[in-house]
């Protein structure tokens, strides 16, 4: 866990009840000032609770959350900005309108140009709203919420929907921002994601943290092996003695093992086609599955 005298935001000891329903059980994490910090979990597991009861959106039951080692409040709300998943845009007005829109609820003001830039809302200024792709208004969005300079950005599942390019351009947009000393709370439902973009995560599940850390540390720290990857329809059954653990998933055959050359040469005995073998390192995946057991869905 960071040091408090990193930590621009402190969650201590959060717990919700909704009823006799506890769902989120007294967990505790800091989040380093200028880093992308990831917030994973699988369908329940508390995270967008969390969230939410840090924005102010929702009541906590009991614990603190601290901003700048102060109870968060009005300086808080006007140091952060956010971009919720799904957000009601004003028909028949422009993107640019939107954004002087919103610049103009606020005492502390972004640079509107720089923020339309760093967005990639150029060429579409003058478009109005109902006319923006998925891609296109997720980045207005980002742009809304960015009209206030905000310290810390709260990111919550900005990238659903988009096909994959353009979560790979709105990824570079994201370190664009980062680069300008932004501190960047994100949920996501795509591992991938995560891995490329955030410097520490916590995992949730069933209320609880299961595990916190920079993604490359804690890869390393549960795994010392590699993974084949085969086709099931290249592998119908595993060798007999195979001394590997193997898992089917999602249409492939995974074998997990310290040793690929042995792991290869028993299948190459067995007469296993190796043609479309894969040899890959563990990934934020993995350990998202083998310390949930579910599949990370939205």
């Amino acid at each position: 866990m960071t040091g408090p005298h990193d930590a621009i935001l402190a969650v201590r000891n959060l717990v919700k009840d909704y009823g006799p329903v506890r769902a989120v059980r007294g967990i505790s994490f800091d989040v380093p000032r200028d880093c992308c910090f990831g917030l994973l979990g699988p369908n329940g597991a508390g995270k967008t609770t969390t969230v939410e009861i840090i924005e102010g959106v929702t009541p906590l039951t009991s614990g603190e959350v601290l901003y700048e080692g102060k109870a968060a409040g009005t300086r808080f709300r006007q140091d952060s900005g956010v971009q919720f998943q799904t957000a009601a845009l004003q028909d028949f007005i422009t993107v640019r309108e939107t954004l002087e829109m919103f610049h103009r609820l606020y005492r502390r003001r972004a640079n509107l140009e720089q923020v339309i830039s760093d967005c990639a809302l150029d060429k579409l200024q003058k478009r109005d709203n109902r006319k923006l792709s998925g891609g296109q208004r997720q980045r207005l969005l980002l742009g809304i919420a960015l009209v206030n300079d905000p310290k810390i950005l709260f990111l919550d599942e900005p990238t659903t929907g988009m096909d994959p390019q353009a979560r790979r351009n709105f990824w570079e947009l994201v370190e664009r921002i980062r680069a300008r000393r932004k501190t960047i709370v994100l949920t996501t439902h795509y591992m991938e994601e995560a891995q490329a973009l955030c410097d520490e995560i916590v995992i949730m599940n069933e209320g609880e943290i299961v595990t916190q850390g920079a993604p490359e540390q804690l890869l390393k720290a549960h795994y010392k092996e590699i993974i084949l990857e085969l086709p099931e329809s290249d592998l119908a059954e595993i060798p007999p003695e195979f001394p590997f653990l193997s898992y089917r998933r999602n249409g492939l055959v995974e074998i997990h093992t310290g040793d690929a050359n042995e792991a290869i040469t028993r299948l190459s005995r067995a007469g296993a086609p190796l043609g479309r073998l894969n040899i890959r390192p563990y990934r934020l995946e993995d350990l998202f599955l083998d310390l949930t057991g579910k599949e990370l869905r939205s």
